[in-house]
């Protein structure tokens, strides 16, 4: 008689998949929370001049003081920032729109990243200036702050790939259904299923087109 055994490397494949997906979504809204936090601060007053430093020795923002007040900046950025956060997060819906704003979200860390160069204060003096960051009054200087948008360029960049990647996936599913439909070979009612409808959300309906299907939706 046969006998079933465990596989250990199996058991251990299963495990590190479950654990590497965790860590997918786990990146990707960490990213969401964190662009969406510091858009929400830029509406205090506190956080806009905060920024006002890297801004005004900014040669891409520096002229944005001029058309705009210091907390106005401050606000439209906000207000940026939280798009860019609310759209990567549609990533389930909407993969697409979502590589959109990964793509602003790139274009965000790039414009931060370069503070480093124009920024005085960043680096220390006494310590011979880059790579060592200075200290202001014993406490941590602009170089801290910016140097964090280093790994959050990366998260930006996967979360770009992967969503660009999935839309295709979804457009290539969703022309292939309208194939089928079109030479009957598939029932329009099963299009309407939230299963198969879901990858072609961010696509003109396929049930929309259908009063077949509608019907179907609502009973």
């Amino acid at each position: 008689m046969a006998t079933l055994t465990r596989n250990p490397l199996n058991e251990k494949s299963s495990i590190s998949s479950r654990v590497e997906a965790v860590g997918r979504e786990l990146t990707r809204y960490s990213l969401v929370v964190v662009v969406g936090w510091i858009g929400l601060m830029k509406f205090t007053a506190t956080e806009a001049e905060g920024i006002r430093l890297f801004v005004a020795n900014s040669p891409l923002l520096s002229w944005v003081y001029g058309p705009l007040s210091v907390r106005g900046f401050s606000t439209v950025l906000g207000v940026v920032e939280v798009a860019v956060a609310l759209l990567i997060a549609a990533r389930p819906l909407w993969p697409r729109v979502s590589a959109v704003g990964s793509a602003l979200a790139v274009g965000m860390f790039l414009t931060t990243l370069s503070f480093l160069v124009t920024t005085p204060g960043v680096w220390e003096p006494s310590l011979g200036g880059f790579p060592a960051f200075a200290h202001v009054a014993g406490r941590a200087g602009p170089g801290h702050f910016l140097i964090k948008d280093l790994p959050l360029l990366g998260i930006s960049l996967w979360t770009l790939g992967e969503a660009w990647r999935a839309s295709k996936r979804s457009n290539a599913w969703c022309l292939h259904v309208l194939n089928l439909l079109k030479r009957g070979r598939l029932d329009e009612r099963q299009v309407c299923a939230p299963s198969h409808h879901a990858p072609c959300a961010w696509a003109p309906s396929v049930c929309a087109k259908s009063s077949k299907c509608n019907t179907a939706q609502s009973e």
